[in-house]
C-alpha cells in the first residue's frame, strides 16, 4: 500500500523535481502539487494526506506557519535552502530536513524514515516483546526489537538508542519517538531521556536505576508521573 503525498514549494524547479523523486517511489503515490501553502488546505481538507514535501520560505504563508496551523498533521519533510530552520522543524516534530539541492539518496532516507513511522502507527501496539523499530544510524539501517532498547537519550535533533551491548545516534525527534513507543511500555522521566519499563530495577533519589547498572536522572516535571506509572 502506497501513502498518499503532496509538494508544497512557490519554485516552478523544486516542484519538478520532487516529482519526478516521487515518481520512482513506488511507496509514494502524488495525490497533489502546489504552489503556496493556501492551495493546498482546501485538497487536505477534503483528501487523506499521509505526506507532505513542505517548502518553508514562502510568500503570504510559510511552511512554518502552515505547519503550526494544521490540528491533525500529515508526516512532514522539510524542503528548503536555509540551514536556520532546522530546530524548529524538529520542534514541530517534523520527519525529516532536507537542504536544496536536494540529492536523491537523502530524499530516500527521508522518504524510508516517513514510511516506517506510518507502518509503525498502522501496525498499533502487538505484543512488545515481537516488536521492530528501523533505525538509521552509521549509513545503515538497523533493526531494532523494542525489548533490547534501554532507554533513549535526546540529543538535539538527534537521539542515542542505548541498546543491550549497542548504542546508535539518528537524526530523530525525542518527542515523536515518545509518541510512536507503545506508551505502556516506555516512559518519559526527563526532557532528554525515555527508559524502558521493563529495564527499571529502582528508584534511587532523584535517578532510575535500569537493568545494566546504569542510572539516568529523573526530571522535576515528571517524577509524579514516574511514580505513579511505575508502582501502581
Amino acid at each position: 500500500m502506497s501513502a498518499s503525498c503532496i509538494i508544497i514549494d512557490d519554485e516552478h524547479p523544486a516542484r519538478v523535481l520532487l516529482a519526478d523523486y516521487v515518481s520512482k517511489m513506488p511507496q509514494l503515490k502524488l495525490a497533489g502539487v502546489f504552489s503556496n501553502p493556501i492551495e493546498a488546505i482546501a485538497f487536505i481538507n477534503t483528501q487523506p494526506v499521509d505526506v507532505i514535501l513542505l517548502d518553508i520560505q514562502m510568500p503570504e504563508l510559510s511552511g512554518i506557519e502552515f505547519l503550526k496551523s494544521m490540528p491533525k498533521r500529515p508526516k512532514v519533510i522539510f524542503t528548503t535552502a536555509y540551514q536556520n530552520y532546522a530546530l524548529q522543524g524538529y520542534d514541530l516534530d517534523v520527519v525529516d530536513y532536507l537542504l536544496k539541492p536536494i540529492k536523491f539518496e537523502r530524499f530516500l532516507q527521508a522518504v524510508n524514515k516517513a514510511c516506517d513511522l506510518l507502518k509503525l502507527e498502522q501496525k498499533g501496539t502487538p505484543k512488545v516483546m515481537d516488536q521492530v523499530i528501523s533505525v538509521k544510524a552509521d549509513h545503515r539501517i538497523h533493526r531494532v526489537s523494542i525489548a533490547d532498547i534501554q532507554y533513549i537519550e535526546g540529543l538535539k535533533e538527534y537521539v542515542r538508542f542505548h541498546l543491550d551491548g549497542e548504542k546508535l545516534i539518528t537524526l530523530e525527534s525525542l518527542k515523536r519517538l515518545e509518541d510512536t513507543l507503545p506508551s505502556g511500555n516506555f516512559i518519559r522521566i526527563h526532557k532528554s531521556y525515555i527508559v524502558n519499563k521493563a529495564k527499571v530495577k529502582s528508584i534511587y533519589g532523584n535517578q532510575v536505576q535500569l537493568s545494566n547498572s546504569t542510572y539516568v536522572p529523573i526530571g522535576k516535571l515528571y517524577r509524579n508521573d514516574i511514580m505513579e506509572r511505575l508502582f501502581t
